[in-house]
């Protein structure tokens, strides 16, 4: 849902790859979290994803699964987390800029309401606390801001590379005619 793919099972380890998605995809995670990254590229590349329905038998008697469950999906977790921040950034740090805004304006509005019926700030830490949780939600979100643009130059270093990628390939079929 966070890359707004339509993948029904991204753990399913049968995969079939077109040669562009070879030659671009960095691998960059071990184990068992490999299928996540190895979906999020293809969803965020727009690449064509074909969701194939099968029917799975029980395990035969006597074997064992290699995988933890609890493990395992906390590497998946954070893989996707990972992910998340790295391929959509200003979602990302926009979540955590609005969180650390609410925290600050939840907790400025009582020092506010005291300052304009008393004309006093009798909370002056609390005061303190609201500047800063606010300097850092803006913060946050000008790095995701800025990392989204970042992430947009390599979008579009990407289809330079896929393109050339292509060219390749299409080179190398018409060398072996």
């Amino acid at each position: 849902m966070l890359f707004k793919g339509d993948i029904k099972d991204i753990m399913t380890g049968y995969r079939a790859f077109s040669y562009e998605f070879v030659k671009t995809f960095p691998v960059l995670s071990k184990g068992f979290e490999i299928e996540t990254e190895m979906s999020i590229h293809a969803i965020d590349k727009n690449m064509s994803i074909e969701n194939l329905i099968i029917e799975y038998r029980d395990r035969p008697e006597g074997s064992e699964s290699k995988l933890d469950t609890y493990s395992d999906g906390m590497k998946v977790l954070k893989t996707i987390g990972r992910l998340f921040r790295n391929y959509k950034p200003l979602s990302f740090f926009g979540i955590i800029a609005l969180v650390l805004g609410s925290i600050s304006l939840g907790f400025f509005i009582p020092v506010l309401v005291d300052y304009l019926r008393t004309g006093l700030v009798p909370k002056f830490p609390t005061l303190m606390s609201c500047g800063f949780l606010m300097v850092a939600a803006i913060q946050a979100f000008f790095v995701g801001l800025t990392l989204q643009t970042m992430v947009q130059k390599n979008r579009q270093d990407f289809e330079f590379r896929l393109n050339e990628a292509a060219r390749i390939k299409r080179q190398e079929i018409n060398n072996q005619r």
